[in-house]
């Protein structure tokens, strides 16, 4: 076999372990950590709190479908509370407005 076969399964492995181990460590994690008062709802706000942070400097370089995609995450963020369903509207909504210009 190949030695660069060799070190790219090894590579794979070892990442592939540690990507694992961090989320194993993280379950464990999760048990300790605060289900009621500020630090709750810091928790939970976090994810929302992310993607914003993430993808609010983009959306002026896509121009009004940015601007329209952004909009769009934001309501249905508000009418759903869920991160998740908001992430994929805001990405249909920009893949489909690029589409569209």
């Amino acid at each position: 076999m190949d030695s660069a076969v060799v070190s790219g399964t090894i590579v794979l492995v070892l990442a592939s372990g540690a990507t694992y181990g961090w989320r194993l460590g993280g379950l464990a994690l999760a048990d300790r950590l605060p289900q009621t008062g500020r630090a709750r709802r810091f928790l939970d706000a976090l994810p929302g709190s992310l993607l914003v942070s993430l993808a609010a400097p983009e959306l002026p370089a896509f121009g009004v479908p940015g601007a329209l995609a952004g909009l769009a995450v934001i309501v249905s963020m508000k009418l759903s509370r869920s991160t998740l369903l908001a992430a994929t509207v805001g990405v249909a909504s920009i893949v489909g407005l690029r589409a569209l210009a």
